[in-house]
């Protein structure tokens, strides 16, 4: 299949101030390609004046509807979120890229399981259909969601957190943390940090607790979150996290700071849907997905800032330097995997496997 389909936008529904929800139909004969699962996420691309712009955007829906919709935020300056805001519309037909991603667990029907997530502002999307999916698989299990934002006004999906509170009595526990609306409870004012996770942990859930934790929104929040979670007591590999912000729109990358020893060039073999190419690239030069692409070689991406896991890919022979990364997770870094948005070769010849999933 190719990287991308045309797939048609269906409706597009406001649902903040600068948030909308866009729903897009899947024909019958890429059914199969796009059923995604709870936390997984959308590369879409558009031309606009003449630019091949790339974003990613995670799906709010539960895996159980088999409905494709993502939530686009408009941000300050933002390419892609407002053309989508001025041109978006039903029957506008968008690049669209299969479902990825891996911010999510197993779900176990017979589980009796405590999800713990924490999010601020927009990435509560993924959040979301975390949220629906799990307590519609997991009927023994509890969800709790610690929310982030400004006020009331800007929070993402509140109607439809509100009916999930009523629906799940007693097994969703719903907290809104307001940075400039006062509330009165002291606890739930102020921001998402390492304080406030502490005295979460203290005053409201018991670590012991929790089984599984999911973070995600801007970085400093999601690694303050994180650092709070371990010192209580929490493992590691009992938590997710989802980065989102500049990175994941589009930034440009941050020079490098690191030099390979050496000149010389690399010969890259590349396998991707079942075909192998090659190319050469210069060492201390451009990353491997960059050298690539000028070759004219096509291969899946979207941020190329190391947080979508877009151009995700297993290294089978040689060795590359690779960059700051966020969507990595420690045991797929183990098995050989890289970002090759982040990765540059330190070896004379290199092989990239796109195709391999575990």
């Amino acid at each position: 299949m190719s990287l991308f389909q045309r797939l048609t936008v269906v409706s597009v529904r406001p649902e903040t101030r600068d948030a909308v929800v866009v729903t897009f139909a899947v024909p019958p004969e890429h059914r199969e390609a796009y059923r995604y699962e709870a936390g997984q996420h959308l590369s879409i691309r558009a031309d606009i004046d003449g630019e091949d712009v790339r974003r990613s955007y995670s799906i709010c829906s539960a895996a159980q509807d088999e409905t494709l919709r993502v939530a686009i935020k408009r941000i300050d300056d933002g390419l892609f979120s407002s053309w989508a805001f001025e041109h978006l519309k039903p029957g506008v037909a968008l690049d669209v890229m299969a479902p990825a991603g891996h911010f999510n667990v197993p779900l176990v029907p017979e589980a009796r399981r405590h999800h713990v997530a924490f999010a601020a502002g927009s990435g509560i999307t993924p959040i979301l259909s975390l949220i629906k999916t799990t307590l519609k698989a997991e009927a023994h299990s509890r969800f709790t969601l610690i929310y982030g934002n400004r006020a009331s006004s800007s929070v993402i999906f509140k109607d439809e957190l509100a009916d999930l509170k009523d629906r799940y009595m007693g097994r969703f526990n719903l907290v809104f943390i307001l940075s400039r609306e006062h509330q009165d409870v002291d606890l739930f004012n102020g921001r998402i940090d390492a304080a406030k996770c502490d005295a979460l942990l203290k005053q409201w859930v018991n670590p012991e607790d929790i089984d599984v934790a999911y973070i995600c929104g801007p970085q400093l929040m999601m690694e303050q979150v994180r650092d709070s979670l371990i010192g209580n007591g929490i493992a590691k590999s009992s938590i997710k996290l989802e980065l989102f912000g500049t990175a994941m729109n589009g930034a440009a990358r941050k020079p490098r700071t690191a030099t390979i020893n050496g000149e010389a060039g690399c010969e890259v073999t590349v396998i991707h849907d079942g075909r192998s190419q090659q190319f050469s690239v210069r060492k201390n030069g451009p990353s491997l997905l960059d050298a690539a692409l000028a070759h004219g070689i096509e291969l899946p991406y979207a941020c190329k800032g190391g947080v979508c896991g877009t151009c995700r890919c297993k290294r089978v022979h040689g060795e590359v330097d690779l960059d700051n990364q966020f969507a990595l997770e420690d045991y797929e870094l183990a098995r050989g995997f890289i970002l090759s948005c982040q990765s540059f070769p330190v070896s004379d010849r290199l092989t990239l496997d796109f195709d391999q999933e575990t």
